[in-house]
């Protein structure tokens, strides 16, 4: 079995073990700061770097944790992630993180579900401080405004909303940095989550190629891109590379899948896209099932289609997921003993279990 169809069917157990667990909240109160940040460390580059550095400076003495997805190891973009969760944990320590956790499966959700989630985990961890890069645009500095001041700030197609005052702020769609940024305002308004001035905001640095960084772990020469990242995750792409996992894709199980499930069911496909799917069987190989699927209103439509399809969780299972999580923080590295002392001293889960 390869390490890609071992990776999907632990994973496979650890989601529906996560379904059936109950969520017990507790009302722990602690001094400490919790500064948590999302992101997915694909690889952890010098601007994710930079993003923890100044959120350290700016919060002394806190708990710097990072929500790094999770589940079937696959991206928002629906794309193999370079490195298994485990060892994009490992980095994230070495390089100054306290505490790594487990964030939801974004390859096989929507961008709305997910955001969700990860906003749900922000209000488990009883968070005090959210850092996140953006892009620089004097109409986005209006949004960053409002967002710190509490307001619930919701894109919509074309347009950027704070439904506090009724107002639109801008006629335009935003960057993917922006726009996460925004989802999460929405987010953590529907469940209730005070976020005034928990925002930090920090103006992402340049210098950095996610496509060069992509090229060199394919080729496996990093002597382009190796002052784009910290010497950590240069060393960890060159002694792991038995563990990449970047576009490996367990073939096999998601033709069958493809073939043989109603495809109706399952989460992000529609009737009609699940008739332009089936009405093209039987699949013989993987190129058979990428070619059955139309082109979708994003430019990775299709690769996350091939996520839920090697991995077919139900929208039934979704929603209850979700109404669920997270029914269990699972922890995939810690810097020492105390930290974790101090982090279940914080959060607000009596559930919490360190991954193996």
């Amino acid at each position: 079995m390869s390490l890609t169809s071992e990776i999907l069917k632990r994973d496979w157990d650890l989601f529906y073990s996560d379904l059936n667990q109950k969520y017990i909240e507790s009302e722990n109160s602690s001094d400490i700061n919790l500064v948590a940040d999302f992101t997915e460390y694909n690889p952890l580059h010098n601007g994710h770097f930079h993003c923890m550095k100044v959120a350290r400076s700016k919060v002394k003495n806190s708990l710097f944790v990072a929500i790094v997805p999770g589940l079937f190891e696959r991206s928002g973009r629906g794309i193999p992630y370079i490195l298994p969760r485990e060892l994009r944990a490992e980095i994230a320590i070495s390089v100054g993180a306290d505490i790594v956790v487990e964030g939801p499966p974004m390859g096989i959700m929507g961008s709305g579900q997910y955001s969700l989630c990860l906003c749900k985990m922000f209000k488990a961890l009883n968070t005090d401080f959210i850092p996140r890069g953006y892009n620089l645009t004097s109409e986005f500095e209006k949004i960053l405004t409002r967002i710190n001041q509490g307001h619930h700030i919701a894109p919509k197609p074309y347009k950027i909303i704070d439904k506090t005052t009724g107002e639109v702020l801008l006629r335009d769609k935003l960057k993917e940095d922006n726009y996460v940024i925004t989802s999460f305002s929405n987010s953590l308004s529907k469940i209730g989550f005070d976020y005034k001035n928990k925002f930090i905001f920090v103006k992402r640095i340049g210098g950095v190629s996610g496509t060069l960084i992509r090229e060199a772990v394919i080729s496996g020469n990093f002597s382009d891109v190796r002052d784009m990242m910290p010497t950590e995750t240069v060393l960890m792409l060159q002694n792991k590379k038995s563990q990449i996992i970047f576009n490996k894709r367990d073939e096999k199980r998601l033709v069958y899948n493809a073939n043989n499930l109603d495809l109706t069911n399952l989460n992000l496909l529609n009737e009609k896209l699940a008739h332009e799917i089936t009405k093209n069987r039987p699949f013989y190989n993987y190129e058979d099932v990428l070619s059955s699927i139309p082109q979708g209103f994003s430019t990775h439509f299709k690769q996350r289609i091939l996520s839920i399809l090697e991995n077919p969780v139900t929208k039934r299972d979704i929603f209850e997921y979700i109404d669920k999580y997270p029914a269990l923080i699972r922890i995939l590295k810690y810097k020492n003993d105390d930290v974790l002392r101090l982090f279940k001293e914080k959060v607000n889960n009596e559930n919490i279990s360190l991954f193996k």
